[in-house]
């Protein structure tokens, strides 16, 4: 049960936007962007970060969801992206996704801990500068993002077909509210 009231039983992130329709389409924007927008990064790769900060931060909503749209992304391999949050060094992606995973990790901890070191080794991979710029913007805002849902308690099913659901939308029809809506 959502700390506020919201306008309807809408689960995560949407529920609590709906209370601020404003900030809601400015956050909404942001994410539709930052996983959708002209990018290096794949949309996999993309919804990967994310489902790994969120995992890594716990946010049970956002982990769910996440990891479902990366899988959905990713042809349906859920196995890939549940190795990428168990230990994303010995997972089975690129080099330069490992590279772009520590950096996005490192920024979900203690962004502070991201040195020259990290980036020349994403860059040592095939990152470019605008990758990296990506992974790192990714990882902060799924930062914020997490804190928004766990810090409202947002509604957050415990049925993982309905994530599943919620993936396979997100990556057939982004993140910008749907007319219907």
């Amino acid at each position: 049960m959502p700390y506020i009231e919201i306008p309807s039983p809408v689960p995560g992130i949407r529920g609590l936007m709906a209370s601020k329709p404003a900030s809601g389409r400015v956050l909404s924007g942001l994410a539709e962007q930052l996983l959708r927008g002209d990018s290096p990064l794949s949309v996999g790769e993309r919804e990967l970060i994310a489902a790994y900060v969120s995992y890594g931060n716990g946010t049970r909503y956002c982990t769910g969801s996440h990891t479902a749209a990366a899988a959905h992304a990713l042809g349906g391999d859920y196995a890939l992206v549940e190795a990428v949050q168990k230990d994303p060094a010995t997972a089975p992606v690129s080099e330069r996704t490992r590279a772009l995973l520590a950096i996005a990790g490192k920024v979900r901890g203690d962004a502070r801990t991201v040195a020259e070191e990290d980036v020349e080794a994403a860059r040592a991979a095939g990152a470019d500068d605008e990758a990296i710029h990506d992974a790192v913007l990714i990882a902060a805002a799924f930062c914020m993002f997490n804190r928004y849902v766990d810090g409202l308690g947002a509604i957050t099913p415990e049925d993982p077909a309905v994530y599943d659901r919620i993936g396979a939308a997100l990556v057939a029809e982004g993140y910008l509210p749907q007319a219907a809506e």
